[in-house]
Parts: C-alpha cells; structure tokens; sequence
C-alpha cells in the first residue's frame, strides 16, 4: 500500500492537525525524509505553509493543537510539540506544551529539527516596502546597480520577470536583466 493511501485511513480524508478536508497532501516532518508514513503527516495547504514558515503564524488556526496533540500518532504528536513551541508566546499554547509527555525517543525526534528554539517569527523574502516575493513574481528595481564582473548597468525602473528566490538568503533573489542572469538584493527593488 502506498504512502499516501495509509495516511489518507489514518487521517480518514481531513488533516491529521486542524481537520480540514480540502487541499490534502503528504507531509514529511524534518529532518526525517524517508516517505515512510510513520514519518510524515496528511496535512492541508494552510497548515503545511505555516509549518515550512512560508506564511505568518495564525495563532487562531492552531488552536485545533489543543486536540489533535493528543493524538496516538508519534508523527502529529511531534509536529503539534514543535509549532506549540512556535507559539509558546501565546498563554494557551503554553499551557497546552506543560500538558504534554512523550518518551524520550519521540522527544527526541521533536527536539532533531531545532525549530522549538526558534521564535515564531517567518523568514519570507519581502521587498523594501515589507510585500511578500514568490518564484515567479515581477519586480522592479527601485535603484540603479552596477552588476559586479560585468559591464551591465541595472537602471532605477527595470522590470525582472519570474524572479526565483534564494532559497537560504532571505536577502536576496535572482532574475534576468538583458538575458544575464543576476542576484539583486530585496531591499532594492518593489514587487511589480
């Protein structure tokens, strides 16, 4: 039976941490990726954004954590751990982590990624006016740049289609200017 065919039983069609039906898909929880489905989760679209910190924290969406921590699943069990910690700020969140017990293989699993020493905060690439980028956007320079090793002069207006970020620096992306591809830092340029 397939990965996807078991967490779909074990989560009976609905997301194993808020219960939504729509949207469903396969969850590998860090830093375990082995596709095995004691390893990952059947999670919905809002959910795994948040958990892979591509969106803001919704405090409000993750109240379902105070169900479905007690779930008999060590995976939902771990996952719901790390964003409660995400959301340690929160007094009901708090309470909720004081209430938990794991033995020390599953806590030590939920401890592996390091994302419970993390603050809540979301590492997204945003341009200089604070707007979300995503692969695929178009912006537009707000300063004039020399492009270093080149020749090439990127003017104050250029418009960069299908930007791609830079997946371990929030700082910067990279996009096409007269067909060289260049990095250009966020806080020079405004989404289009």
């Amino acid at each position: 039976m397939s990965t996807e065919k078991v967490l779909q039983d074990r989560s009976q069609q609905q997301c194993e941490l808020c219960k939504v039906t729509q949207g469903l898909s396969i969850y590998e929880i860090p830093p375990h990726s082995t596709g095995r489905a004691e390893d990952s989760l059947y999670i919905c679209e809002k959910c795994k954004k948040q958990l892979d910190k591509k969106e803001d924290l919704d405090a409000q969406h993750w109240n379902c954590l105070n169900e479905s921590m007690w779930s008999e699943v060590p995976a939902v069990q771990v996952v719901a751990w790390r964003m409660l910690n995400r959301l340690r700020n929160e007094s009901w969140a708090a309470e909720a982590i004081d209430m938990m017990y794991f033995d020390d293989e599953t806590m030590a699993w939920a401890k592996a990624s390091g994302d419970h020493e993390n603050s809540s905060e979301v590492d997204l690439h945003r341009d200089c006016n604070g707007a979300i980028l995503e692969d695929g956007d178009t912006v537009v320079l707000t300063k004039s740049l020399d492009v270093k090793g080149s020749t090439l002069n990127a003017r104050l207006g250029t418009v960069v289609k299908h930007i791609r970020l830079v997946k371990d620096n929030i700082e910067q992306i990279e996009g096409k200017i007269e067909g060289q591809t260049i990095v250009i830092l966020t806080k020079y340029l405004r989404k289009g």
